[in-house]
C-alpha cells in the first residue's frame, strides 16, 4: 500500500524521499531513498507513514523523532489500536512536531489512482493542513475527531466486512458442485457494493491450478497489535473461523 501511494504522489509532481524496511521495495520505486528513517524526517517537511503493526510503527518512529522535527507534520495511517496513535502523538508533540492519523480503506488499486477513503484523527488545523494530500490519496476524507478515532472508524469499519467474507465463504459451500462464476456474477449484480471483493474471488477460483481455493481469516482479537480495542475500552474476540470452498 504504501508503495502504491508513493507512486500515486510522486505522478502528481511532489517532490518525494522514501524509506521502506525492505531496501528493495525502496529501491523498486526510482524515487530517492533515504539512508535511514531518521534521514527522511530531517529531509521532508511532511512525512507520511504506513506500516505492518505496532512495533513497526514504535521502531520507525523512535528512530524518525531522532532529528529535529520542529514544525513538521506526521501523516500516519497504519492500522494499529486506537491506544497506540494517542501514545505516538504525545511522542510527536514532545518534539515540536504534529501528528495526524489517518487509516485508509481500500486496496492497492484505488491507491495508485487517488481512491482510498480515509479516516482522519486530529486537531482541526493540523487535518487542515494534512487534506491537501490525503484528498489527492483519497476520494473521501472525513475528519472523525482527535486522535485514536480514526483508528475506531478503521476497526467499525473492517468488522463488517470479516463478516461479510464468513458469510460469503458459507454461500459458496452451498453451490460447491454447481457453477461458482454464475454465483459470483449474480452477487456482483445484486450488490455492487461487494463488486470488488466478488472479482478478487472469482479471479482466485479462475487462476487456481488445485481443486481447492481456502480462504483463512483465522481467530482475531480485537486488542491484538494488528486490531484495536473496540469503543469504550472493553476488549472482545472475534472468532471468525476458516473459510474453505473445494472445487
Amino acid at each position: 500500500m504504501g508503495s502504491a501511494i508513493a507512486q500515486r504522489l510522486a505522478s502528481l509532481g511532489h517532490e518525494m524521499m522514501v524509506w521502506n524496511r525492505s531496501a528493495d521495495k525502496a529501491r523498486s520505486l526510482g524515487l530517492p531513498v533515504a539512508a535511514t528513517p531518521q534521514a527522511l524526517a530531517s529531509a521532508c517537511e511532511m512525512v507520511i507513514s504506513i506500516l505492518t503493526d505496532a512495533n513497526a510503527v514504535d521502531q520507525v518512529y523512535g528512530e524518525m523523532l531522532k532529528a529535529d522535527v520542529k514544525g513538521k507534520l506526521f501523516i500516519e495511517m497504519s492500522t494499529v489500536r486506537p491506544d497506540v496513535q494517542k501514545a505516538l502523538s504525545q511522542k510527536v508533540l514532545s518534539r515540536g512536531a504534529r501528528l495526524v492519523e489517518c487509516p485508509v480503506g481500500g486496496t492497492i488499486g484505488p491507491a495508485k489512482e487517488g481512491k482510498l477513503f480515509g479516516f482522519a484523527g486530529g486537531e482541526a488545523a493540523d487535518v487542515a493542513r494534512a487534506k491537501p494530500v490525503l484528498d489527492q490519496m483519497c476520494r473521501r476524507v472525513e475528519h472523525v475527531g482527535p486522535i485514536g478515532s480514526g483508528a475506531r472508524f478503521k476497526l467499525a469499519i473492517n468488522l463488517p466486512l470479516l463478516v461479510y467474507w464468513q458469510a460469503l465463504g458459507e454461500a459458496l459451500s452451498l453451490v460447491r458442485d454447481l457453477q461458482i462464476e454464475r454465483l459470483l456474477d449474480l452477487v456482483q449484480q445484486l450488490d455492487d457494493g461487494h463488486r470488488v471483493e466478488s472479482q478478487i474471488i472469482a479471479q482466485m477460483v479462475i487462476r487456481s491450478d488445485s481443486r481447492r481455493v481456502a480462504f483463512q481469516i483465522g481467530r482475531k482479537r480485537l486488542n491484538d497489535s494488528g486490531s484495536g480495542r473496540v469503543v469504550g475500552g472493553h476488549a472482545r474476540s472475534l472468532l471468525v473461523g476458516r473459510i474453505v470452498y473445494l472445487r
